[in-house]
């Protein structure tokens, strides 16, 4: 069993700050959803103060959403200070297998930076697994997500690879670590209506992570499950004439008033 309310009650608690080098589309959300959950937002990814700000932070996230040249060398010095600082890393490989750069961007940095979460749908994690381009990368393949099996035998494979623990976020989420797995089952089709709901968890999972130090496989499922019954709870608000704006809203109203026994109740897992 997981303890999914002391999880999320020390993120409330500790008040993590974390450094998001992150998607120029979903940079605001990252922020308010750090903010919903408690924990403190800082965005950048100048390579000339990437280190100093990460040496303040508790936790670093490396998004490579929109990537381009002069980013990468910023990505790099913060993920090694992170490293010596020992902050966890998390890494959201978006793109993977989409082009070149996006996949040897990630490649490097699995090679070069030691990471604490890995966070990406199943085509992405497919890419880093395999180094190889998959068919979609950015946006999570309906005929990958629906079979589980092979998601977690991808997660695993990465996660003895890299010694991360990896989720891979779909119809069914898995967490893997190496050792065991956890499949979460929450969430509602209408938040891949929204933009960068991938996003918003892997800066909520650095702050699970930052929160829970010498935990990160419960952390990362805690955050992983938060993340879905959030969104059950924002699509429950929905009216008629409700849409995907408003989700977005409800998402983050939901997130921000999540109780631990909230959490407790309705997340949906299996251990194995």
């Amino acid at each position: 069993m997981i303890d999914f309310a002391r999880m999320l009650g020390n993120v409330r608690e500790r008040a993590p700050l974390v450094h998001n080098i992150t998607n120029y589309v979903t940079i605001n959300d990252c922020a308010n959803i750090l903010l919903a959950c408690g924990a403190s937002p800082i965005m950048t990814d100048d390579p000339e103060e990437v280190e100093e700000i990460t040496a303040i932070s508790d936790a670093l996230v490396i998004n490579l959403g929109t990537l381009h040249q002069y980013t990468v060398p910023g990505m790099f010095r913060a993920g090694k200070r992170a490293n010596e600082l020992g902050h966890p890393v998390v890494l959201d490989p978006v793109g993977a297998g989409a082009s070149h750069l996006r996949t040897d961007a990630a490649l490097r940095l699995l090679d070069e930076v030691r990471f604490a979460a890995i966070r990406g749908n199943a085509s992405e994690i497919r890419a880093l697994t395999q180094g190889a381009a998959a068919e979609r990368g950015v946006d999570a393949n309906e005929g990958d997500t629906s079979r589980t099996d092979l998601a977690a035998a991808a997660a695993a494979a990465l996660a003895a690879k890299t010694g991360a623990v990896v989720a891979v976020t779909g119809v069914t989420d898995v967490i893997a670590d190496g050792a065991r797995s956890c499949l979460v089952s929450n969430g509602h089709p209408m938040m891949r209506r929204v933009t960068g709901t991938g996003c918003m968890l892997s800066a909520l999972t650095a702050a699970f992570a930052a929160a829970n130090p010498g935990e990160a496989f419960e952390a990362v499922c805690a955050a992983v499950a938060a993340m879905g019954v959030c969104g059950e709870i924002a699509h429950a608000r929905l009216g008629a004439q409700d849409g995907s704006g408003a989700m977005r809203s409800y998402l983050l109203d939901a997130v921000s008033s999540l109780t631990a026994r909230e959490l407790e109740r309705d997340a949906r897992y299996e251990m194995r």
